[in-house]
């Protein structure tokens, strides 16, 4: 997570999404960054709601506006699915060596998800909280001109960006039926993603 105290901006870090080349780029000129522990750096809407808003509203009478990225939901699945089979992670319960990518989306589809496809859900990460607060500014992982054009003109700044935290390139692929399902029972996932405007 990256604040911006003089632009009033929360930046959230939603996992797998590109989220640390921000950080990396950005960090000169934030005025808060948590970058450890995980559960802080990947902070959700509701964990900043009531850990990180207070502290500017209370302190200094400012309510910062959030943005934060989402990624296509399936390519978001398969970006974990892939960075779980890095070889050092082979052996350990979350690790998806020898799993198939629809074994993968079919295990995170279910209510007792196995330690491999227990990844958190995009949407609950950026839902809206009762008091109103939530992401103020969503954009596409997939369209990452728009993204960069909206914090060059916000913070005043421009900047480069590495590839960080990338995950194996490996072939995935998901049949149409485990698609259609995987669908219907995540439609909210696709619903936000659908929502984000493109330009």
């Amino acid at each position: 997570m990256l604040v911006f105290y003089k632009a009033k901006l929360a930046f959230l870090s939603v996992p797998k999404t590109g989220t640390t080349a921000y950080e990396t780029a950005l960090r000169p000129h934030a005025d808060l960054i948590i970058s450890e522990p995980a559960m802080l750096k990947h902070a959700p809407v509701y964990r900043y709601n009531r850990f990180v808003r207070p502290m500017f509203l209370r302190v200094c009478d400012v309510e910062l506006e959030v943005m934060a990225v989402m990624r296509e939901p399936i390519s978001w699945l398969g970006s974990w699915w892939r960075y779980r089979q890095r070889p050092f992670m082979e052996g350990k319960p979350n690790a998806t060596h020898g799993i198939s990518f629809d074994d993968f989306v079919l295990a995170y589809m279910k209510g007792q998800k196995p330690p491999f496809a227990d990844v958190g859900s995009q949407f609950k990460f950026l839902e809206t909280q009762p008091n109103g607060t939530g992401v103020t500014h969503l954009f596409r992982y997939e369209n990452p001109d728009r993204l960069t054009s909206f914090l060059t003109d916000r913070l005043g700044v421009t900047f480069e960006l590495a590839r960080e935290n990338v995950s194996p390139s490996i072939p995935q692929k998901l049949s149409k039926d485990v698609e259609q399902r995987f669908r219907r029972k995540c439609a909210e996932e696709f619903e936000l993603y659908d929502s984000i405007p493109i330009t």
